[in-house]
């Protein structure tokens, strides 16, 4: 974990498309409930073997510049109208590799980015730049999916600010959950909003005399994850939290997109390993599952950032990893 000072920070990369509405909304509506400073980064994708100094990609690059100068002008009008005031840059490059070093340089609490979602993190906004940061970003990283309904054609997403009434976080009671339950709880603070903790119990596997685990030992370790949750529900309580918790069974990644789906779940906070990429994540590939087919705004945390005065709501010893 990491502490920062001072107010918090969010980075928002966009592309200025109408499909980045909605990551817009969610880092506007972010940065005036946190009370944080905004900055809105636009890339001008061009990739490093061509040369800037060819006429061709010189009258190609001041389009793309005069392009995102006026798409930067209007955003940060609308984030004033929300009483946001927002900074803006403009960098030459491929996009992650931009963001990422932006990202070095401003030191961001919290990185918001925009996916497409339909086929998977390899068409997402900003091309490929979701799944990278997410894989390399020191920070967290808010990946919310382009929704192009009717609202957000006529404009409605960009003038109602999302509402997050609750939070879903799975664990698995791994470190790496419980830093996300851990800055979930934060989220939760600084939004105003409910917690509720998943846990997925995944199905009974057959013995090699194919028979069933003792039922006994199964009902033994189910009452000691729902102690273990309730303990965990308990502290966020008495962190002022409203929370809850619910125990599924079924294949991770679908019960955590099939708990998200209730009216009133507004954010999904899963942990990452980060090491090795998405395919390395919580539940092995459940997090880049999820990213790739909820419709529900997904925050990783794979190194969470806290202010320097945080108090911790866990208390890690009571959670042992183990059942």
């Amino acid at each position: 974990m990491s502490v920062t000072t001072g107010r918090p920070n969010i980075l928002f990369a966009t592309d200025g498309s109408q499909g980045s509405a909605a990551a817009e909304a969610y880092a506007c509506g972010l940065a005036q409930s946190w009370g944080a400073s905004l900055t809105v980064m636009h890339v001008l994708e061009f990739p490093s073997g061509l040369n800037p100094e060819n006429p061709v990609n010189q009258l190609y690059l001041a389009e793309l510049m005069k392009q995102a100068t006026q798409e930067l002008v209007e955003l940060k009008t609308r984030a004033a109208g929300r009483g946001v005031s927002a900074e803006t840059k403009i960098a030459t490059g491929i996009p992650s590799e931009e963001v990422l070093a932006a990202v070095t340089g401003e030191a961001p609490d919290l990185i918001v980015v925009g996916t497409r979602g339909k086929t998977g993190l390899a068409h997402i906004l900003l091309g490929s730049t979701a799944e990278r940061i997410i894989r390399a970003a020191p920070c967290p990283v808010l990946a919310v999916r382009a929704r192009l309904h009717d609202e957000e054609k006529t404009g409605g997403l960009r003038h109602n600010p999302p509402v997050i009434e609750r939070i879903l976080v799975p664990i698995d009671f791994s470190d790496y959950s419980l830093d996300a339950l851990e800055y979930g709880a934060v989220v939760a603070q600084r939004s105003k909003a409910s917690v509720r903790i998943l846990h997925v119990l995944e199905p009974v596997s057959y013995g090699l005399d194919f028979t069933l685990p003792h039922v006994a030992k199964r009902d033994h370790d189910r009452t000691a994850i729902t102690k273990k949750l309730s303990d965990l529900t308990t502290a966020l309580t008495s962190a002022g939290l409203v929370s809850d918790f619910v125990v599924s069974g079924g294949l991770p990644a679908d019960s955590i997109l099939s708990a998200a789906v209730t009216p009133d779940v507004g954010l999904i906070v899963m942990g990452t390993h980060g090491r090795r990429g998405l395919s390395h994540a919580l539940f092995g590939s459940v997090t880049e599952s999820v990213l790739r087919k909820s419709l529900c705004p997904v925050l990783t945390v794979r190194n969470p950032k806290f202010h320097q005065d945080h108090r911790s709501v866990l208390v890690r010893s009571s959670t042992p990893n183990n059942v």
